[in-house]
């Protein structure tokens, strides 16, 4: 019997707007995902892929077409439960990192399990541990400015893991970084992927950081255009 997708996408539609100034985003996109795979998105700007991304990551619901996540139809919940299937199984990673500037690296670390209400004690135990598994466990009292790019993604990264999600969507992980960073940040989520499982879909304008994924989507005028193979985890020659 085959294997079935984590994610799978049923002619999603987005249309943005009425009328005459009505926007298609996306024409009927159909693509499955499967559980522990680590997948690119590219495409030229305009071609739907960070609508999608937005669709995946329950930030947004299709126009129509079916969105099922462990076979559960997700265009079907309301906002609340889209907001609560979100805390629970996706973490989220971005260009800019977004951390809080006055705040060590542990309580960036911490946040969404503060929000989540867990106790103090636990928070800091899980946020070390996500720190450690970016290997930053020594600079846990660092604030950003006192790390480099690279070591504030991999903060951004232990924050998106702490909740210990079932997928990790990235949106230009390497956008700000330099190309050895860049290569430390892509060794470590395909690390993190062949380790633990988690599955990781990732946007990125960059051929050379897609080549890392197992899978390669491409997107284009709205629709998947082609899916290809990368290195899995090899860095491109």
């Amino acid at each position: 019997m085959a294997e079935t997708p984590l994610i799978s996408l049923r002619g999603v539609v987005k249309t943005y707007g009425s009328g005459p100034t009505a926007f298609q985003a996306l024409k009927g996109v159909d693509l499955d995902i499967m559980a522990g795979d680590f997948v690119a998105v590219m495409g030229p700007s305009g071609s739907g892929k960070s609508t999608t991304m937005n669709i995946l990551g329950c930030l947004d619901v299709p126009t129509s077409g079916s969105f099922l996540f462990h076979g559960h139809h997700v265009e079907q919940l309301d906002r609340d439960q889209r907001a609560l299937l979100r805390r629970k199984h996706f973490g989220f990673v971005f260009q800019g990192f977004n951390l809080l500037a006055r705040t060590s690296a542990l309580e960036n670390v911490e946040l969404p399990l503060l929000y989540r209400g867990d106790p103090r004690a636990q928070r800091r135990e899980m946020a070390m541990a996500a720190l450690e598994k970016v290997g930053l466990k020594d600079w846990w009292d660092h604030t950003p400015g006192e790390l480099s790019g690279g070591q504030q993604q991999r903060v951004a990264i232990a924050r998106a893991l702490v909740t210990e999600p079932t997928v990790l969507l990235a949106d230009e992980p390497t956008g700000n970084l330099d190309t050895e960073r860049s290569i430390e940040i892509m060794e470590l989520l395909t690390d993190l992927n062949q380790a633990s499982g988690i599955t990781v879909l990732m946007v990125t304008h960059e051929a050379e950081m897609a080549a890392f994924a197992h899978t390669i989507v491409h997107f284009r005028d709205g629709l998947v255009d082609k899916i290809e193979a990368g290195q899995n985890g090899k860095a491109p020659a």
